[in-house]
């Protein structure tokens, strides 16, 4: 049953991660950890979720060892006198790099069930609003609307990244 899941995960994934070779590291991870959490008679009421949660607590972890990894190299280039890496790299950057997706996939994960499908279909699997439709057993006007509604989202929780409030009475997802 897990396995219909594994390329939405690993998308999901790349998306994050920027990276196919990491992300299939991190999607094979998750499966391994819930195949373990399953065979040890543990009911899975939500696999869809517990993947997903499971993938974003490994990438969370991995991106905390690298930050300590960051941290130790940068102290031994003080010690050397060495310069900084690229801004990009240090961890402030990488830190707010992390919140921000964080921010998105709650965003995402706050879309109701039907739009939050749609959505992924289209952004994240590349379909077209005429497969999502077929798929989903929806007409294409409310794939439409679905997609459009998550990219609005987006939008919101890209504004409150950047310190811009949401106008009154807006909301992401609603």
């Amino acid at each position: 049953m897990l396995e219909r899941y594994y390329r939405e995960l690993l998308n999901f994934c790349a998306r994050m991660v920027k990276d196919r070779d990491a992300a299939a590291d991190v999607a094979q991870e998750s499966y391994a950890r819930v195949l373990a959490i399953q065979r040890s008679d543990t009911a899975i009421t939500e696999p869809r979720a517990l993947l997903y949660q499971t993938a974003r607590n490994i990438m969370v972890d991995e991106h905390r060892r690298g930050l300590l990894r960051s941290h130790d190299a940068l102290d031994a280039m003080e010690e050397t006198e060495q310069p900084l890496g690229p801004a990009h790299q240090q961890p402030d950057a990488l830190l707010a790099s992390s919140q921000a997706i964080e921010a998105y996939v709650g965003t995402i994960e706050a879309l109701p069930p039907r739009c939050r499908e749609a959505f992924i279909l289209h952004v994240f699997d590349g379909l077209t609003h005429a497969q999502i439709a077929e798929r989903m057993g929806a007409s294409v006007s409310m794939v439409e609307k679905h997609i459009a509604r998550g990219r609005l989202a987006c939008r919101a929780c890209q504004s409150q990244l950047q310190g811009m409030p949401l106008a009154p009475g807006k909301q992401a997802g609603k």
